[in-house]
């Protein structure tokens, strides 16, 4: 018991104790500078009529829906690639995962190069293709379109996760379907795609939970300011705001436990859901 004493300390007062502290502040209204003062539900409330709350929700969603998608079918491509059986693999696959280790601050900066409008090499490579960049950052309408392109860089994770699934596949199943007659698109559609299928529910939902906590990229990316007219204030920068800039903390609790309720009830509702996609080898 003497020896567990130190972790269960650490749990009780590192997270334990922030996560009840924060849903009492959530009732409060609290600057941080002076004692908090309960009153109530009105934080929630107060969300309710804010528009710059279901701006940065509503840019937090549009994100997750192109974002996650993109990146999984980005290092699933990726895995069926690296998982053909050509000389200097190990290699090909480093070079691909590199991006995925790279901290996310120099990534983020590495990409502010990249789609600088002027002088960027997306839009030089735009420019060589007779194609006019756009803004990126710059432009409202695509600030948004940045970030998920920028978001498909960094897939390296889930490409190493879709790899070992891609090995752990029988190999005797495609030697069957072959006998058959079945195409490439058939092995990969009635084999390839079941069998997976716990890979991709794994990484849906680590996406999904990533996505509506982005903060680092875009805080660095448009330096603190959600971008032009707000087209990139996400949901977790806006809450840093409000705790950090405006020194509303409780709201900024408030926001974050209907951040945390958002992504149980998503969470649930991806799990309700996946029994009719999901295959378990071995009937589980």
């Amino acid at each position: 018991m003497a020896f567990c004493l130190p972790a269960i300390m650490g749990l009780l007062f590192l997270m334990a104790y922030p996560v009840v502290a924060s849903l009492y502040y959530s009732f409060c209204r609290y600057s941080v500078i002076k004692p908090p003062v309960w009153v109530g539900t009105a934080n929630y409330a107060s969300l309710v009529h804010d528009s710059l709350f279901w701006k940065s929700l509503w840019n937090t969603v549009v994100y997750a829906v192109f974002a996650v998608p993109l990146g999984m079918l980005v290092a699933f491509c990726l895995a069926l690639l690296l998982n053909l059986k050509v000389r200097g693999m190990a290699l090909y696959r480093t070079l691909f995962f590199v991006p995925s280790i790279v901290p996310v601050v120099a990534g983020a900066a590495l990409w502010l190069w990249l789609l600088n409008p002027q002088y960027g090499l997306v839009n030089a490579a735009l420019g060589s293709l007779g194609i006019q960049g756009p803004g990126w950052l710059a432009s409202p309408a695509w600030t948004k379109p940045a970030l998920i392109l920028m978001s498909a860089w960094g897939v390296g994770g889930w490409m190493l996760i879709y790899l070992a699934g891609l090995q752990d596949v029988p190999v005797e199943l495609y030697e069957v379907a072959e006998l058959d007659g079945a195409s490439a698109w058939h092995k990969l559609r009635h084999i390839t795609l079941p069998m997976m299928s716990p890979h991709i529910l794994f990484t849906l939902i680590v996406g999904l939970i990533g996505a509506f906590q982005l903060f680092t990229n875009v805080w660095i990316m448009t330096n603190g300011t959600g971008g032009v007219a707000e087209s990139a204030l996400f949901y977790s920068l806006y809450l840093f705001q409000n705790a950090f800039s405006y020194f509303k903390m409780g709201k900024a609790c408030a926001m974050a436990w209907v951040l945390f309720l958002l992504i149980v009830g998503l969470t649930a509702l991806v799990f309700r859901t996946s029994a009719r996609y999901v295959y378990y080898r071995g009937g589980e």
